[in-house]
């Protein structure tokens, strides 16, 4: 409907055509009689000068109220919204960056997450990311579109503290969840399972306990790659100057999946694993998230493009007043 404020400059055509036939009027009476001299030019038709304009006019508005695209209203309905509240961590340490899987890991991991949120329909997600410590990178939302932006930036720079803490990434999204509920709450951990804290099975039981269904998917593979350092711009290097090796620690993995009763998928096929998870979060009991009014509406933008059109085809059409003067008769 803002387009509408375009019709503004109608009243200033309006003003300068106003303007105009004062100056032509003023023009011809310097010349003699306005209407002797009108009646010398040839072609000239009294009154047909403004109807061209009121044409003009009458195109170019009904143009604009076509482009703003009116609407009515027809038909209401309202639905139900059910779904469940997803957190997914994203394991963002240094060793995500090993490129057993192309590009690297952590290119990997997110789009595996695009692909899970772009099946999502109701489901309200939360995004943390973890590496020493964990971070609440986006609260729980319904706004997809602003967490796949903050996942666009996520990296090791996100988490001054390095290492890998799964235990801390499931407290904190533990503190994520609705403290009301002891259902309709999943958390899918994504890493490559080099975990530095005993504590992440213990944390995950927990978790259960509480109606948390965890699962996980590993990311890398159990041979290994070396790890790009973003500091030295060059593999990451041991205290005896050897290159760290980053293995996928998937026994590690299956332990907190089964202890969160939730599964375990090795991410190969990036559509295949996000179905798999998608389907397991269909298929939990879900909650009612409020109702969505859906409306259908009628538009009549067409018919004011038509009128629109028309008034400037009639308006080209119709001849114009030649400014030469009839030639005297002898």
């Amino acid at each position: 409907m803002s387009y509408l404020f375009a019709l503004g400059i109608l009243p200033v055509f309006i003003a300068l055509f106003l303007w105009m036939l004062y100056w032509r009027k003023s023009k011809l009476e310097k010349i003699g009689d306005e209407e002797l001299v009108a009646s010398q030019i040839r072609g000239f038709i009294p009154g047909r000068h403004t109807f061209k304009f009121i044409l003009l006019a009458v195109g170019l508005g009904a143009i604009i109220i076509g482009w703003a695209n009116l609407q009515s209203a027809d038909h209401v309905e309202k639905i139900q919204r059910k779904g469940v509240d997803v957190v997914i961590a994203l394991d963002v340490s240094k060793s995500m960056l090993a490129k057993d899987l192309q590009p690297d890991r952590l290119t990997r991991a997110k789009q595996l997450i695009s692909r899970i949120i772009d099946k999502m329909q109701n489901d309200r997600v939360a995004l943390v990311l973890f590496a020493g410590r964990s971070y609440l990178q986006v609260p729980m939302t319904v706004d997809y579109s602003a967490v796949k932006m903050m996942l666009q930036n996520a990296g090791p720079e996100s988490v001054p503290t390095q290492g890998t803490v799964i235990g801390d990434a499931v407290d904190m999204a533990m503190q994520s969840f609705s403290k009301q509920e002891r259902k309709y709450k999943t958390l899918i951990i994504i890493s490559d399972g080099e975990d530095h804290d005993e504590k992440a099975i213990t944390k995950t039981r927990e978790a259960a306990d509480a109606g948390v269904i965890v699962h996980t998917v590993g990311i890398g593979s159990p041979q290994g790659a070396t790890i790009f350092d973003p500091a030295t711009k060059s593999v990451k290097l041991d205290d005896n100057g050897q290159p760290v090796i980053s293995k996928l620690n998937e026994d590690e993995m299956k332990q907190i999946a089964a202890a969160g009763h939730g599964t375990y998928s090795l991410l190969q096929n990036t559509d295949e694993v996000a179905n798999k998870l998608v389907k397991e979060m269909d298929g939990m009991e879900q909650k009612s998230l409020g109702a969505v009014v859906f409306t259908d509406y009628t538009s009549y933008f067409q018919y004011f493009l038509a009128v629109g059109l028309l008034a400037l085809l009639i308006e080209w059409l119709l001849p114009g007043a030649k400014t030469k003067l009839k030639a005297k008769t002898a």
